[in-house]
């Protein structure tokens, strides 16, 4: 196979590399792994899964997204939105970290991979878009604010058992009366240590010192006697197989919302963000590689015993401070954890349980987007309330119902701005050259022609609204105006309903003596409206430009 032909389905993202690019590839490497080992591991307190698990996140996952997919930029690996979602559906169904909750985690893995392989077959990632940022951004707080909170259980050495939304805040009340000072003590230490390294500089990798240091206190003082410790980590490379779970119907029909809901995160979380550093660097983009890769890195997952994976921003910017530019990084840091897999589980049996909820707790307030939302509300304090309704279901009801309402609010904001388009008049300046006009100045383009532009594709649900509008610019107008043309230059579509709207439309003018035209309409073969309009209200209604409707305005008046 030639080599352009393999660098189209795989090291797309690594290719073209130069020898001096290497070392600054290595170096980013063994940077991201300095930074994620520990956070993957934090996140496997937020999925219920064992520690492992996080490390197996970074092995095999994040190698094949390394080798198939299309950014040199994305960094996959264990997410903490789509660990919430994991944590959330898996708690009625198996017992917290037990063998066959990891089981159910690994066949959610693979129902997700097998989703995100559809999407890049059907070529399908532009759903993407239709998660706005504006719900984004109050979902992932509402995240934050979940992770955060649960973690403080953890933090202060009480076991609270697992649940969502007013739940998780209703067992908080239990922390004030069992609170372990041992594990405290713990937790502000860990906390303390990354966030002073934090003011020094953020290039320190502040969570692996953190947590280095706690499990050096706890070896020197023998800790585990009085805090909860990690323990035994198995060690070695994980065992390639199918989950082992009861596989049925009803258990994939039950499964399945969790795993739309897991797709939709990551298709927003990680298109938007190869794409920006696609722009950014002019990189090649190819979305359905990315999808692929993701869908690839995902069965990768469930095959080897681990939790759904995601593309990360916050480590592809990581490593982008670092000096990589390619997925060799990312193959670099997979090499990392496979030696740490190898050599060095042994290390974290000490590890106090306090010290990962206190990087949990850390994580979730990073989350929490603040200024954000800050912006939105200055921007457009409509979309703040929504992305504030999105924080309160997140929190109030679990981040399930949270990421369901994310979805339907935007698709509901998406049809508000189509169903409620500014719509203007169009009048030609003395000059020859056409201004807009409000609707409220019934101007009309000359005399006896009104032309009505409307600013969005005419469907179904915003049809009304335009013949409502036309009915009240016409109204009264009997005898002065002849002609009413209706600009097209901003409609690509026009369906079913909506004309059938037009042709109620035309008998009303005709009642009215008044003719209905259609003007400057897209001359796109993958945009037919001027054949729609042809068809249905013959050659003669329908101008390619609106120097050929005043034209025929003109001869209409000298009659």
């Amino acid at each position: 196979m030639p080599p352009s032909n393999v660098k189209s389905w795989c090291l797309a993202g690594v290719l073209p590399l130069t020898k001096q690019q290497v070392p600054r590839e290595v170096l980013a490497g063994l940077t991201l792994a300095a930074i994620a080992i520990p956070e993957v591991m934090g996140y496997t307190k937020i999925s219920g899964t064992p520690v492992v698990t996080g490390l197996y996140t970074l092995l095999v996952p994040m190698a094949l997204f390394a080798l198939f997919a299309s950014s040199r930029h994305l960094v996959v690996g264990a997410d903490s939105a789509t660990a919430a979602i994991l944590a959330t559906s898996l708690a009625g169904l198996a017992a917290t970290g037990s063998t066959n909750y990891v089981a159910l985690a690994g066949l959610l893995a693979l129902m997700v991979g097998l989703l995100l392989l559809v999407a890049s077959l059907a070529r399908i990632g532009f759903m993407a878009d239709f998660l706005s940022r504006t719900v984004l951004t109050g979902f992932l707080t509402g995240v934050g604010l979940q992770v955060a909170l649960h973690s403080v259980g953890g933090m202060t050495g009480v076991h609270l058992p697992h649940a969502s939304g007013l739940d998780s805040l209703a067992h908080l009340s239990e922390v004030s009366a069992r609170f372990n000072p041992a594990d405290v003590f713990v937790s502000i230490g860990v906390l303390a240590v990354i966030l002073g390294l934090r003011t020094v500089s953020k290039s320190i990798p502040g969570p692996i010192i953190a947590l280095t240091l706690a499990i050096l206190a706890s070896w020197f003082w023998s800790l585990k006697d009085k805090v909860a410790v990690v323990g035994s980590v198995p060690g070695g490379l994980p065992d390639i197989a199918l989950p082992e779970v009861d596989l049925s119907m009803s258990l994939i029909w039950q499964l399945g919302p969790t795993a739309l809901a897991m797709l939709v995160v990551i298709l927003a979380q990680s298109a938007a963000t190869a794409r920006a550093y696609a722009a950014k660097y002019r990189d090649h983009h190819d979305e359905s590689a990315d999808l692929r890769g993701l869908g690839l890195a995902n069965l990768g997952a469930g095959l080897t015993g681990t939790f759904v994976v995601n593309g990360s921003p916050t480590k592809s910017q990581m490593v982008e401070s670092a000096g990589g530019r390619t997925q060799l990084s990312m193959l670099v840091t997979s090499a990392v954890v496979l030696l740490v897999l190898l050599f060095f589980t042994e290390l974290l049996a000490d590890l106090p349980e306090a010290a990962l909820s206190a990087l949990v707790f850390l994580i979730g307030v990073d989350l929490i987007d603040l200024k954000g939302m800050m912006r939105i509300y200055r921007t457009r304090r409509a979309e703040f309330w929504v992305s504030l309704a999105t924080i309160c279901v997140v929190v109030g009801a679990g981040v399930g119902p949270g990421i369901m309402l994310a979805i339907v609010l935007s698709l509901i904001v998406h049809t508000r701005h189509g169903y409620r388009p500014l719509n203007v008049l169009l009048a030609q300046e003395p000059s020859g050259l056409w201004q807009a006009k409000p609707l409220r100045s019934a101007a009309e383009a000359v005399d006896g022609l009104m032309v009505y532009r409307f600013t969005h594709s005419l469907y179904y649900a915003n049809a009304d609204r335009m013949a409502a509008e036309i009915r009240t610019l016409i109204d009264g107008k009997e005898g002065g105006l002849h002609l009413f043309c209706i600009d097209f230059s901003c409609m690509d579509d026009i369906d079913y309903t909506a004309l059938e709207t037009l042709k109620a439309l035309q008998g009303e003018l005709q009642d009215k003596g008044m003719e209905l035209l259609f003007a400057h309409m897209l001359d796109d073969p993958d945009a037919p409206v001027r054949d729609q309009l042809i068809k249905a209200f013959g050659k003669t209604q329908v101008f390619a430009t609106l120097a050929e409707l005043t034209a025929y305005a003109g001869k209409v008046d000298k009659r």
